[in-house]
């Protein structure tokens, strides 16, 4: 189903105006249908891998492995597949309508372009953040429902570190899928968007593996997923950012291109 271009009611002033931007965009979010498969993709995906990693990873580890490992980490395994659903997510939430034409009409109903596309970026950032958020708090309790009685790696929510890991990737999720919304409002292409995306993601590390370790140590924890990363780990790595610095840094990527869509929604046709 293709999204629906309806006009905002008519509002007088920037704050009504917003607030039934919003309602729009959040109906229209609503209307695409692939919005609620990448969501129970995300979901699936982190609850399954957190059972199986619980159910099958202790019977082949010492317990000298399992006092070592990042426990929170490990039930979070899921997020390497959740995470492209994330991305789609934030791809699909703004070149569906470049990909199908709709987006004159909803510019003709909306002609305040930033306006529209910060609508977007909130609506997408509210859906997101609540349904990661609570697909990582299921997928950390699904790991330690399935751990067997006693095992080393039990830990709770309010063990130190544990409740900010999980929260923590829910919050990952959604600045990814806001990086994904950011090239998607620049490119304008489903395509080219995810290809980018993905780019911008893998390749880095796969180039950081080539160099020297001295260089990797240096620059490892500022590439974009190494920096995002850091916010979902228990424990602390050597050579990598600490977890809100880590965050921080990858915000700075979604921030850089969601500025670019910014300045070129207003200077290109659409």
């Amino acid at each position: 189903m293709q999204p629906a271009a309806t006009a905002p009611p008519s509002a007088t002033g920037p704050l009504p105006l917003f607030a039934a931007v919003l309602r729009s965009e959040a109906r229209k979010l609503h209307t695409v249908r692939s919005t609620y498969w990448l969501l129970l993709a995300a979901l699936a995906a982190n609850l399954a891998v957190a059972a199986l990693l619980g159910a099958l990873l202790p019977g082949h580890m010492s317990l000298q492995q399992k006092t070592a490992i990042d426990s929170v980490r490990v039930s979070l395994g899921g997020l390497h597949l959740s995470q492209i659903a994330a991305g789609l997510l934030g791809v699909l939430a703004i070149t569906s309508e470049y990909g199908t034409g709709m987006i004159r009409a909803t510019l003709t109903a909306v002609p305040q372009r930033r306006l529209l596309l910060a609508a977007k970026a909130l609506v997408l950032t509210a859906v997101t953040l609540a349904t990661m958020t609570a697909a990582c708090l299921g997928a950390y309790l699904a790991f330690q429902a399935f751990l067997p009685a006693g095992d080393p790696m039990h830990t709770t929510l309010a063990t130190p570190g544990v409740l900010r890991a999980v929260t923590g990737a829910g919050l990952y999720l959604t600045v990814l899928a806001l990086l994904g919304f950011g090239l998607g409002a620049v490119l304008r292409s489903s395509a080219g968007a995810t290809a980018a995306l993905l780019g911008i993601l893998f390749v880095p590390t796969l180039l950081a593996a080539l160099l020297p370790q001295s260089w990797q140590d240096t620059v490892g924890g500022y590439l974009p997923m190494n920096a995002g990363d850091a916010i979902y780990s228990f424990r602390h790595e050597a050579h990598t950012l600490y977890p809100w610095a880590g965050l921080g840094v990858f915000c700075l990527y979604a921030a850089a291109a969601l500025a670019a869509a910014f300045v070129l929604v207003t200077r290109r046709d659409a």
